[in-house]
């Protein structure tokens, strides 16, 4: 292999192995997020005490941060993303107006999905500056931004040249960069919650631009670098495709890459699908749309004994139970649950185990708490050990 080629497949090679590692990063955050991992706790709840201490006081700079953090809105973005894809179907550039507008509607997706998923608290600090709503990782406007304004970059990078070209990149770098640490700065998310945004911001960004290669492939066009040149870069010039490049070796493994970029599109397409059809049976379907009054009447009218406890055992796998926890209770306690497992003659029993957390102590009247607690209770945790 020549050393142009070999540098050609480094190059080639480059776009791929970032977004791989965004992926593994955001990855590697969910799961530690997701089982409270005690340093990295420690580190996003210690940040989010001393950034609020250092900003609360400061009008003119929470003003500031959160005109920044607007940028960043679902208003705003869809608002970018509209007035984009309008200029090029003005000019008729529609395969790039279907990517910027499928781009913008995956991150519409991926954010309520993935806090549903995870499920993690927004940081309490002791002095609020602002409120958010919903859950907190990954971050909605680091994830938003980096895709949207990515988006565009890609989009229109071909039309900016000479020294054009690098200073639209450090712009949109630097806004990206400035909504992900407003977010932080009034206390409305942790530092994970904003690099696992940008991480899974960049993969979703990486993934629809493969897509975007794939239907230049399918049509016979040359695959183009686009954080260099740009989705599209004969768009400027608006002349005809080039004859497609003669195929390196490894061009079968990259098109294998691209189908999967473009069904993992079309999979959070169909995702977004069913979100939107859900909000539409549970806000605005009055309790009967697609028959949900009618469908449970009809299979309560042919109910049988046999399917009744087939019923019963497949709830109880998936049902909640409410309890007492009695007082004195210690974690990894269990608790015998008579008769509430599985349906049975006699009915089994269902065992509860007990994992008590504590509240970690962010401000100065909740450590305060904590030494009351030690001067009042007279108990030694470490009594118990052997």
């Amino acid at each position: 292999m020549s050393p142009h080629s070999a540098r050609r497949q480094r190059r080639t090679l480059a776009p791929l192995i970032t977004v791989t590692v965004a992926a593994l990063v955001f990855a590697v955050l969910l799961v530690l997020v997701r089982l409270q991992w005690r340093p990295l706790e420690t580190v996003d709840h210690g940040a989010a005490a001393d950034i609020n201490r250092a900003i609360a006081g400061d009008r003119t700079l929470v003003t500031v941060v959160k005109a920044v953090t607007m940028l960043g809105s679902t208003a705003v973005l869809c608002g970018v993303i509209g007035a984009a894809a309008a200029v090029l179907a003005i000019r008729r550039r529609w395969k790039l107006a279907i990517y910027l507008v499928v781009t913008g509607a995956g991150a519409l997706v991926l954010d309520p999905v993935l806090k549903s998923l995870v499920g993690r608290l927004r940081p309490v600090v002791a002095h609020p500056v602002a409120y958010g709503t919903g859950n907190s990782f990954p971050s909605g406007h680091s994830l938003g931004s980096i895709v949207c304004y990515g988006a565009v970059l890609l989009v229109f990078l071909p039309a900016a040249r000479g020294r054009w070209r690098p200073a639209f990149i450090g712009v949109t770098v630097a806004l990206v960069a400035l909504i992900g640490i407003s977010r932080i700065l009034l206390g409305v998310h942790f530092l994970s919650d904003v690099v696992g945004g940008w991480a899974i911001g960049i993969t979703w960004l990486g993934i629809t631009a493969l897509a975007f290669e794939l239907s230049r492939l399918s049509a016979g066009q040359p695959v183009t670098d686009p954080v260099k040149a740009g989705l599209e870069p004969e768009a400027v010039a608006d002349l005809r495709p080039a004859e497609p490049e003669s195929a390196p070796d490894h061009a079968r493994v990259r098109q294998h890459i691209l189908i999967a970029a473009g069904c993992l599109v079309a999979w959070v397409l169909i995702v977004g699908i069913i979100v939107g059809f859900g909000e539409l049976i549970i806000k605005d379907g009055n309790g009967n749309v697609l028959g949900d009054r009618t469908i449970p009447a009809w299979f309560a009218a042919r109910r049988t004994p046999g399917l009744t406890r087939w019923s019963l055992i497949f709830t109880t796998l998936g049902g909640t139970v409410e309890l007492t926890i009695p007082a004195g209770a210690q974690s990894g306690q269990r608790l015998r649950l008579r008769g509430r497992g599985f349906p049975g003659t006699p009915k089994g029993d269902q065992l509860v185990s007990i994992k008590l957390v504590t509240p970690a102590a962010q401000s100065a009247q909740a450590r305060e708490a904590y030494e009351r607690m030690k001067r009042d209770f007279d108990f030694n945790p470490r009594a118990a050990w052997p």
